[in-house]
Order: C-alpha cells, then sequence, then structure tokens
C-alpha cells in the first residue's frame, strides 16, 4: 500500500528548495544594502518662507530668526511697510526698524538676487515679485475674484513655487483667513512660532495645592506666620510662587521666596476697603503690596476681581509712589471705532478708560462721601495723582515712583509689554492685568500675546509674581455666562 504524499502549496518549497530560497533572498539583501551604502543620500529640499507684513509688524526682527532658511518678502510687504511708517503706534515703529534692517543687509546688493542676512545662520533673502500678467497664470486676485494686497502677496509666492520646483516654498503669516487662503491653492502657510508659548494648556498659574502637608507644618504657619520646612514644597519648589498647604480640614495660604529660603503665610488683608474673597485674590493682593515684587502680572476670567485688585493695591501703597498711572489698549468692542472724539490725549480715551474709572468708583463707594478715603481719592485725582496715559505715548518715558497699571494687556505684542517695562524706572511698580483667553486684536492668540510671554518668560524670577484667578465674584449672572456661553 503507497501512501500519498501532501500536495505543496504554491507558497511552499519543496524539501530542499528552502534553503535556495533562503540563499537568494539574503543574497538579494546585501546587494541592495551595498547599493544603498555607495548610493547618494536623499537630498533634502530648501526651504523658502514667504513672510507676510504681519509678520513684520508683529517682530522686525522676524527676518533674523529663520536660522539657515531662505526668505523671501513679496514686493507688495515692502509696499505696505511703507504706509504704515509713519506713525506713533507700536505698528509704524516696527514698520521703520524693519525698512531700516533691509535697508543695512541690502547695502551692497540688489535685492532681485538671493543675499545674504549677515547672521551665524548664513540665511538668504530676496524680493520676490507677484505673478500678476505672467505668462505661468498664477494669479490670486483671479482666483478670489479680488485685487487686494493680501492675494498680491499670495500670487507672489505661487510665483515663486512654480519657479523653484527644488525649493519647499512656505508662506508664514499672522493673517488666520491668509494662511487658509494659501492652502486652499496648494501652498503650505504656517503662523510666525517666535516668541509664542509651546504649552497653552499648561501656562504657569503661579499656584499650586498641596494636599497631605504634616500638620506641624501648617500649626507653625499658623502660629509664627512662616515655616522655614521648604522640602514639603518638593524638588520642583518655585520662586514668588503660592501655595496652599492643606492637611485634612486645616489648611494655610504660603508664599515662597527662594533667597529668604522660607514659607510666609499670606493672609486675606484689607487694600482700601477690598477684602480678598478667596485664596486666589489674596495671592494677587499679597504679591502687589510685597515691595520686593516690581512686576505682576494677574490674569483671570471677567469678574475675578484683577483690575479691583490692582487699584486697591495702589491705593493702598499711594504714599510710597508719586502717581498712579492707569493705561489700556484701545481695542473697541468688536474692533468699531468710536470714530472722531473732541478734546486732549486724556479726553480722547476716556471712553476706553471707562472700566478703569467703574473700578475706580466702586472702591471710593466703600467709604462715606466725608470718610478721610474718599476724599483722599477725589484729591488724586484733582492733582493728577491717578492719572491716564495712552500707551501710544509710552516710548521714551521713564517712570519712576509709580505704579503703572496696565489693564487688558493681553491685546498686547510681546514687543508692546516689553516697551512698556522698560520705561520702569526706581520704586516703580508695573502691574499687568488681562485674560488670554479674551483676545480682540486679529493677530494675536493665547500662545503669541505679550501677557502670556511675559509670564513664561519670566515665571520664577526675582522682581516677578504671576498669579491666575478663576473663580468669579463680580456675580452669579457673570459667573453663569463665564460657565456656559
Amino acid at each position: 500500500m503507497t501512501t500519498k504524499q501532501p500536495l505543496l502549496s504554491p507558497e511552499q518549497p519543496e524539501h530542499g528548495a528552502l534553503d535556495t530560497v533562503t540563499s537568494e533572498a539574503v543574497a538579494t539583501e546585501t546587494q541592495n544594502k551595498r547599493a544603498s551604502k555607495h548610493s547618494p543620500p536623499v537630498r533634502q529640499k530648501v526651504k523658502v518662507f514667504v513672510i507676510d507684513t504681519s509678520v513684520l509688524l508683529h517682530d522686525h526682527n522676524a527676518i533674523g530668526n529663520f536660522e539657515d532658511n531662505r526668505i523671501a518678502i513679496p514686493i507688495t510687504v515692502l509696499e505696505e511697510l511703507d504706509t504704515f511708517k509713519v506713525g506713533n503706534e507700536t505698528k509704524n515703529f516696527e514698520a521703520r526698524e524693519c525698512i531700516r534692517i533691509i535697508d543695512r543687509l541690502s547695502k551692497d546688493f540688489t535685492l532681485k538676487d538671493w543675499i545674504p542676512l549677515g547672521n551665524e545662520a548664513e540665511g538668504l533673502m530676496r524680493i520676490v515679485m507677484s505673478s500678476e500678467g505672467h505668462p505661468s497664470g498664477l494669479d490670486a486676485a483671479r482666483v478670489f475674484d479680488k485685487k487686494t494686497n493680501d492675494h498680491k502677496i499670495l500670487s507672489a509666492a505661487l510665483q515663486l513655487q512654480h519657479d523653484e520646483p527644488d525649493m519647499k516654498v512656505v508662506l508664514v503669516s499672522k493673517d488666520i483667513n491668509l494662511r487658509l487662503k494659501a492652502k486652499a491653492l496648494n501652498l503650505p502657510a504656517e503662523d510666525y512660532k517666535t516668541g509664542k508659548v509651546k504649552d497653552k494648556q499648561h501656562l504657569y498659574s503661579g499656584k499650586t495645592l498641596l494636599q497631605d502637608v504634616d500638620a506641624e507644618v501648617v500649626r507653625k504657619m499658623y502660629v509664627s506666620g512662616q515655616t522655614r520646612k521648604i522640602s514639603v514644597l518638593g524638588k520642583d519648589r518655585k520662586n514668588n510662587h503660592f501655595y496652599i498647604l492643606r492637611n485634612q480640614s486645616a489648611s494655610a495660604l504660603g508664599y515662597f521666596n527662594e533667597s529668604k529660603k522660607l514659607i510666609e503665610r499670606v493672609d486675606k488683608r484689607y487694600a482700601y476697603g477690598i477684602k480678598p474673597k478667596n485664596a486666589e485674590q489674596a495671592f494677587a493682593l499679597h504679591a502687589i503690596l510685597n515691595p520686593d515684587i516690581h512686576l505682576v502680572t494677574i490674569s483671570g476670567v471677567a469678574g475675578t476681581g484683577k483690575t479691583l485688585l490692582a487699584l486697591a493695591g495702589a491705593l493702598e501703597q499711594k504714599n510710597q509712589y508719586d502717581q498712579i498711572i492707569l493705561a489700556r489698549p484701545i481695542v473697541p468692542l468688536s474692533n468699531k471705532d468710536l470714530g472722531f472724539l473732541p478734546g486732549d490725549a486724556e479726553e480722547k480715551v476716556n471712553p476706553y478708560m471707562q472700566p478703569l474709572w467703574d473700578n475706580l468708583n466702586f472702591i471710593k463707594s466703600q467709604f462715606g462721601q466725608n470718610e478721610r478715603k474718599y476724599r483722599a481719592i477725589e484729591e488724586m485725582r484733582e492733582a493728577g495723582k491717578i492719572t491716564i496715559c495712552p500707551l501710544a505715548y509710552i516710548r521714551g518715558r521713564s517712570l519712576s515712583n509709580v505704579i503703572f497699571i496696565v489693564d487688558e494687556a493681553q491685546n498686547l505684542t510681546p514687543h508692546e509689554v516689553k516697551t512698556i517695562i522698560t520705561r520702569a524706572g526706581e520704586n516703580s511698580k508695573i502691574i499687568l492685568t488681562g485674560d488670554v483667553r479674551q483676545i480682540d486684536t486679529p493677530y494675536l492668540d493665547e500662545q503669541s500675546n505679550g501677557m502670556s510671554h511675559v509670564i513664561d518668560r519670566l515665571k520664577g524670577r526675582d522682581l516677578f509674581c504671576h498669579v491666575t484667578l478663576d473663580k468669579g465674584e463680580r456675580s452669579d449672572l457673570a459667573n453663569l455666562a463665564n460657565e456656559h456661553l
């Protein structure tokens, strides 16, 4: 009786053929490795960043922040910079500085060809023309059926993409809609990233809750007002940082200063008739009244008491400073201008400063008309001890012996905030308040606004302190709107 041999599947070689197949596979793989070893590496495309006007008005040094890549500036951008160069606003200053930088770089060159940027990264720059009327037909104005400067910039980028197929062309703009239009035309586009906070979800809050703290530490905070047992803060302790030390039902509010190596108790103290209603407000007022802190940032949603605490704290220290200066970026609701306003500079900006006066009037309402503190506020206003300063006129000034309160600071660019802080003279304190999630200017967001930039760069530094207010205290209705609308 003969036994039938099983049939071989199409993938299964006969006995003895497996070694042959394996040997051939190994030989082929070896040949491929040898070939790849001697073959030239894959050449990456050179990146060319086409810069929009909004980027240069945001940061006049942007040209030098693209490492060793190439920078292309559409001729339309130069035209727009020319229109912005006259004036006292920050964008006018940025335009003038940018024009000077391009002029210096092109001293020994024309701008039709790639010229060196002169920085360590050895990047290159040139001016590119719009493709309007070009045989290639890459005209964004025809696509969107409207001839604008934005479309001219798009056309210039598209033309460069067409003329330089070996280069990767990327449009860089602070204008979100322009980036969307570029992507619709198959042109890569991105935001200007220099100076942006990397992690907007974990922006520094200035405060930490510590659970299960040793009961003896909490007790000592109440008995002595401080403790040197800083080990309870852990290895990640931060300078000028606030802590809620909790042990079951007992808790204490503390402030850690690295130079003193101790945790000080924070009390809910009154400031010109205003008392903090929660721990975060107590932290904010402590920072405002701390003579060792010269720059304070307070963030939080509407109704958390940012501006009220800043004004109350400033009035409480009125005898230590010559003047209280109030300022606010002029950004009307929905960006709708109020039109021409008569009067001097202070009278023109008064309508925009009304929220500051509302808070000042609320502080006055805590006292009777015949009380000394009520009369003191009136006398300070009449004598110019409480005054308004338009931010457009801040450049060049030196602010000594003053408290400078800037409300809605999230609507300022990093350069504008730097300009304000660098005005501080001897014995001055600057307080920035705002909500980084409520930005009214089109070219800023949570990561690129001046307030977020300051908080991210200066956290843990001497002279600086930040607190985020979470709980609204204006009214139940305001809280309802913040939470559900």
